[in-house]
């Protein structure tokens, strides 16, 4: 697919310059439809036409496809807290095991493992320096009580993007669950479950999958949905769900074990569409055109004097780039761009963070670097 199609997909770009993926992103034109689509089908016809239900697992399975998962191994949340919260209160951990993490994770894969020191749980920080932190700083920072590494595909403040599958064949040499934040990174890079090891992932798509606010996805490896425990019970993850009347408790032997009630079936019509354009297009496609935006980001704003402070080493660099001066206001720069001149970027962490994607142009990269003062 060409770039002048795929930007007749995203209506953004006829208004912006458009560079904060990173934060919430613009839903493309096939989601837009396809949530519209789905709610004049529940004005007209309620229910009765019966293609929901039968749209969810086409979504489900397109999901997979794009982790390299197996159907019965995702479901959907409502962001990507609530399937890292899964994970940290499904899993039997109790005083003296920790978790390893690092210490500049957004808060979604902080706070729910926090929860757990009450029990007597400890959360190890492995600290960012200069922007990065070596897979072997991680590595070093597990022991015998440890028993999850969590951790961001890709950091959120620096863009600095984890050596998953390094990790992962860490944690299954060292009997540990490996539980991973995706959000910063699907739908932009390629994530491989099975490759990388991963047992449990979670990720909301409304950043780089261009989905809605408020459904994402979450995977389970297969051997351990079972001996993950749903940390609460509901109608549809039953058996025999549909029978209401005879209460079963019983759980389903899939990931649906963890929903407990309706989806937000607005949100997954718009998501399976979002999911089909970057899979039509190609994630591979994507990040090799996101990558080459980024050099050229990079090489910009260092030529203009601001200090890179994410890592463009081969395999860490994602489509996140941080910069950063101590000459000029940085909420000032972010701000004049979008107000004067409709350049959107943000501010993280001190930082300004660019975050461009496939439907980005050269030339977009080329504005914003011609905007930024001089140091």
């Amino acid at each position: 697919m060409k770039l002048n199609d795929i930007r007749e997909q995203f209506p953004i770009t006829q208004n912006y310059n458009f560079q904060n993926n990173a934060a919430v992103a613009p839903i493309s034109t096939p989601a837009a439809e396809a949530m519209h689509y789905y709610s004049q089908q529940l004005c007209r016809h309620a229910r009765l036409k019966g293609e929901f239900s039968r749209h969810v697992e086409k979504v489900r399975k397109l999901s997979a496809q794009l982790i390299n998962a197996s159907s019965d191994e995702v479901t959907f949340v409502k962001n990507t807290t609530e399937g890292i919260g899964w994970v940290a209160n499904g899993l039997n951990l109790k005083a003296g095991d920790n978790v390893v993490t690092t210490n500049v994770e957004f808060p979604a894969n902080i706070y729910p493992w926090m929860g757990l020191e009450e029990r007597g749980v400890q959360l190890k920080m492995v600290p960012e320096v200069d922007g990065r932190f070596s897979t072997e700083r991680i590595v070093e920072a597990i022991d015998n009580n440890t028993r999850v590494l969590t951790i961001s595909a890709v950091q959120y403040a620096s863009g600095y993007r984890a050596d998953l599958a390094a990790l992962g064949k860490t944690c299954k040499q060292k009997g540990i669950f490996f539980c991973v934040d995706a959000i910063q990174a699907l739908g932009v890079l390629p994530i491989d479950v099975k490759a990388m090891n991963i047992d449990f992932l979670s990720a909301d798509g409304h950043k780089w999958l261009c989905g809605p606010e408020g459904c994402g996805i979450f995977y389970c490896r297969r051997e351990l949905i079972e001996k993950l425990r749903p940390v609460m019970s509901g109608w549809i993850c039953m058996v025999d769900a549909s029978n209401y009347g005879n209460y079963r408790y019983q759980f389903v032997d899939n990931a649906c074990r963890f929903d407990t009630g309706s989806y937000n079936l607005a949100g997954i019509f718009g998501l399976g569409a979002a999911i089909e354009l970057l899979m039509n297009i190609g994630i591979e496609n994507i990040e090799s055109h996101v990558l080459m935006l980024t050099d050229r980001l990079v090489e910009g704003v260092q030529d203009k004097g601001f200090r890179v402070v994410s890592s463009r080493r081969t395999g860490e660099a994602s489509g996140i780039v941080s910069f950063v001066t101590d000459v000029h206001d940085q909420k000032k720069i972010r701000d004049s761009l979008e107000k004067e001149h409709r350049v959107i970027i943000s501010l993280r962490e001190g930082r300004l963070r660019a975050s461009p994607h496939i439907y980005n142009t050269p030339e977009e990269i080329d504005q914003l670097i011609e905007l930024l003062p001089s140091l």
